[in-house]
């Protein structure tokens, strides 16, 4: 049986066969090239926790040029503008390559600046692809199969993305780290450059017209700000982006700089976060729809305060082990997934349907944004160094940061307890392909000025079919 649709197996999805292989082949880039494989050779260069803080927030911090990159819609159309992100991208892949290929004993400090740069222009490029490709994907799909389309994409990319974490482990396991971080990056680079060449089959469709740049400006401090249940809801989601947002990469980081524990255990742990996702994923689909999204917010952050609260305990040395570890990187998956989730559903609700597009863009932006500089200013803080002048954590200040997680988390379950949701009424919620199995940066695919409602689903013919 094949993983992909065929003529045979469904002939209504095969058409579009090559975005469901985009979907597998981009998650063997994204878990490694902006995930834990990156924050781990970053450590092994020699990074400091600030600079962890700093290139882990990139993919947060460029989401406005999700934005920027919209005018070029109506002049380039969504397929050149898609190409043209992810073709370049793969470019910035072969810096780290590269630095493998060095396997310094010790890291310099050129090294670090230079990975710093290339992950900076890896998610800069990713942000301009990113701007067309959900409402391409949504105006290329005949109605009738965008359910079953965006399943199976869900279902491959959860499946490249569990494959790619294993294979990393394994590799971590068996190889000195540059081998490992060598063949890794190489997987990312051909993933990207399959992901690129698949996305090359699939037809355009037609341009949207122009875009105004200016009345989006224009009109984000009013959404932001007006007295509405949007305006609250907003800066709760962006108060829970604040809390969570820096602890995968700097639990990671710690857990090679303090317990000093291999890369392939830490990659061991990213495979338990992932099922975590995939977990809550699947328990969600079936309950979301009866209860509302309420429940799985309150869900998500008792969660983030019972792993906060397990880690603080893990710091003072009362309780430990790798179960304990493993356990709560579960947990951290399955939490992040039920926010993801609730979040889909209930921005649509509060959201006027005439500006729900621009809405929600705002959203993404104001939350991938703030919650992306969190990491950076926690960087700062954590900042130490070692007894043989190596970077490391401040395990004290670490503890008032998970301290802090805590307070956050309580303060955010009263206040989202008080939200007001209409579940009876049913609201389609957002469609985010395979970043719904991406909770960690799913804010960053909210962004999106175009209604996807509003396309025109007219297949332009590519070059080659027109000749």
């Amino acid at each position: 049986m094949s993983l992909f649709p065929t003529a045979k197996s469904d002939p209504e999805l095969a058409p579009y066969r090559a975005g469901l292989l985009f979907g597998f082949f981009n998650a063997l880039t994204w878990q490694i090239a902006i995930g834990t494989p990156m924050v781990l050779f970053a450590e092994r260069l020699g990074a400091t926790s600030f600079q962890v803080g700093l290139i882990y927030s990139f993919v947060f911090l460029l989401t406005p040029v999700q934005i920027a990159a919209t005018a070029l819609l109506p002049v380039f159309g969504f397929k050149r503008v898609t190409l043209g992100g992810w073709g370049l991208r793969s470019f910035a892949l072969a810096v780290p390559v590269w630095l493998t290929m060095l396997a310094p004993p010790v890291g310099q400090p050129w090294m670090v600046a230079t990975l710093i740069w290339s992950v900076f222009f890896f998610c800069f490029f990713r942000s301009i692809g990113a701007a067309a490709m959900t409402t391409w994907f949504l105006g290329l799909l005949p109605p009738s199969v965008q359910g079953r389309y965006f399943a199976s994409d869900q279902f491959l990319s959860g499946v490249g993305g569990v494959g790619t974490l294993i294979a990393c482990a394994a590799l971590f396991a068996l190889l000195p780290i540059y081998q490992a971080l060598l063949v890794q990056y190489v997987i990312a680079l051909v993933g990207s450059t399959l992901s690129y060449y698949s996305l090359k089959r699939l037809p355009d469709i037609e341009r949207p017209t122009a875009i105004s740049l200016s009345s989006v400006l224009r009109d984000t401090p009013r959404i932001m700000f007006a007295r509405s249940e949007f305006r609250r809801y907003l800066w709760l989601a962006v108060g829970y982006a604040v809390i969570t947002t820096p602890i995968p990469p700097f639990a990671a980081y710690y857990l090679k700089v303090g317990p000093q524990l291999s890369a392939g255990v830490i990659m061991q742990f990213e495979v338990l976060r992932y099922l975590g996702v995939i977990a809550g994923a699947w328990m969600l689909r079936r309950r979301i729809d009866a209860v509302g999204a309420k429940p799985f917010f309150l869900l998500a952050l008792g969660l983030i305060a019972f792993i906060a609260v397990i880690f603080w305990l893990c710091l003072q040395q009362i309780v430990g082990g790798l179960a304990t570890v493993g356990g709560m990187y579960f947990a951290v998956g399955f939490g992040a997934v039920c926010w993801n989730i609730a979040n889909l559903h209930y921005l649509p609700k509060i959201s006027p349907a005439d500006e729900r597009a621009l809405f929600v863009s705002v959203h993404g932006a104001v939350t991938a944004c703030v919650g992306g500089c969190a990491p950076i200013l926690w960087g700062l803080v954590l900042k130490s160094v070692g007894p043989g002048g190596a970077p490391a954590v401040d395990v004290g200040l670490f503890q008032w940061f998970f301290a802090s997680v805590v307070a956050g988390a309580c303060v955010l379950s009263v206040l989202i307890a008080r939200l007001q949701e209409d579940t009876k009424t049913h609201v389609d919620p957002i469609i985010i392909g395979n970043a719904v199995l991406n909770p960690f940066r799913a804010a960053s695919y909210l962004v999106n000025l175009i209604d996807a409602k509003g396309i025109v689903r007219e297949v332009v013919p590519s070059r080659s079919d027109r000749k």
